[in-house]
């Protein structure tokens, strides 16, 4: 298996390509935004040259890395010829829906379809295909080339060939696999998620400041980036996104989001993404400056 398709350039997507070219596969990166392909490769450059920096890659490798990857904006004239294909797109049932439908059209019999989704059921994304055993869960943590962990989701009629095949995966791309069930969240995230949201609720109802409440968490818990940071870091859109996945698959108030969650994201503070988000990224405020606007 050497030609792998990743569908999505935003930062899950070009990660994975990053890391499946930096280990010697022939990788098509597709996203239908010619803007987001640009800043994929930029990205991607960027995150070689900090490897290059902290000497864990030369300029060699980059080159050779960069060489194995291709930038498309259509889907036809890559999957056909793909041997194994993977889903980063944005986490949202009909984007990931729709995707899965085209996939499953164009790819060869037998190629595995996997989805880096990190909430959605992959026994919903199998059942619009008509190959559910070869749809599998294959959810990379950020960033992906550091990153060890890949979370392994069989859906419930995701073939033992295909876990077999995405674990191989892991071990050439030196990623630790761990299988789990397809429930909302998985583990991860439904373990993660509670967390931020908490933390999000302990802000919104003024029991601490935003430096307050990730000191805490990085020196109480060993915790290498506070809660809310982490969130800004993921990004506020997909943490209502999985959250409200989980509370709809669970009916569990536990996991209903945040109100302040809910309306940043509604403002359009996402985080490192947009800028702003519990932290300004613009180094044009302090944390200190902006936190009175989110107690109530």
């Amino acid at each position: 298996m050497q030609k792998v398709v990743v569908l999505g350039g935003g930062t899950m997507g070009n990660g994975i390509a990053h890391t499946f070219a930096q280990y010697g596969f022939k990788v098509s990166l597709v996203d239908i935004s010619h803007k987001m392909l640009e800043e994929a490769q930029k990205n991607i450059e960027s995150n070689l040259d900090r490897m290059i920096y902290k000497g864990k890659l030369t300029p060699e490798d980059k080159l050779k890395t960069l060489n194995q990857i291709t930038f498309h904006e259509s889907l036809e004239h890559v999957v056909p010829d793909a041997e194994f294909i993977i889903e980063a797109a944005t986490e949202n049932m009909e984007i990931k829906l729709n995707i899965f439908r085209q996939l499953d059209q164009l790819s060869g019999p037998g190629v595995i379809l996997a989805s880096n989704t990190s909430s959605i059921s992959i026994s919903k994304i199998a059942s619009v295909t008509r190959r559910p055993a070869d749809v599998v869960g294959m959810h990379f943590m950020n960033p992906v080339p550091l990153m060890k962990l890949v979370e392994i989701i069989k859906g419930y009629n995701t073939g033992l060939s295909a876990i077999e095949t995405v674990k191989q995966l892991c071990t050439k791309l030196e990623k630790i696999p761990v299988e789990v069930s397809d429930y909302p969240g998985f583990v991860a995230n439904r373990i993660l998620m509670p967390m931020i949201n908490e933390a999000i609720y302990s802000l919104y109802e003024g029991v601490a400041g935003i430096k307050e409440i990730d000191t805490v968490m990085k020196l109480g818990m060993a915790h290498p980036m506070g809660p809310l940071q982490l969130a800004d870091f993921i990004g506020l859109d997909v943490c209502l996104s999985i959250l409200t996945i989980m509370y709809e698959g669970f009916r569990n108030p536990k996991y209903a989001p945040c109100p302040l969650l809910i309306n940043m994201v509604t403002s359009g503070n996402l985080g490192c993404k947009s800028g702003e988000g519990f932290y300004d990224y613009t180094e044009t405020k302090k944390a200190e400056q902006i936190s009175k606007r989110f107690i109530r």
